[in-house]
């Protein structure tokens, strides 16, 4: 019998560098968390295919902390898939991560983990230049 563990495989991928999510093969949509089965239908017909990175705020919080601790932000972004994720964004000042900002995902690694952070998607005037 095949033991399905989806977050050891997830976890697989960010170590390899790489950000997958699953698809249902079933009815095309797109799943995150990782997990055994599409919620609402149940399908276990899931696939990991390779995330776009691109994203979205939804909601954003700024954790203050005592200096000289720094302040960080903790967001939910809608991926351009459908699901959404916890993250955080990095590259600038946590206050000023805004509800409906484009961002990218990287993987990086901190502590010695690998996982998805988020930085802000480059403008169409920096894409030109």
């Amino acid at each position: 019998m095949t033991v399905l563990q989806p977050d050891l495989d997830y976890q697989k991928f960010l170590g390899e560098g790489r950000f997958m999510i699953q698809r249902c093969r079933d009815s095309g949509r797109h799943v995150f968390y990782p997990r055994v089965a599409e919620p609402v239908t149940g399908s276990t017909n899931l696939e990991w295919v390779a995330a776009s990175g691109q994203a979205e705020v939804y909601a954003v919080t700024v954790v203050r902390q005592r200096p000289p601790a720094a302040n960080y932000n903790i967001v939910i972004v809608d991926l351009a898939e459908g699901p959404r994720m916890m993250s955080r964004v990095d590259g600038i000042p946590p206050e000023d991560v805004k509800i409906g900002m484009a961002v990218q995902a990287r993987v990086i690694t901190e502590d010695g983990q690998p996982m998805v952070v988020f930085h802000p998607a480059p403008t169409r005037q920096q894409d030109q230049t």
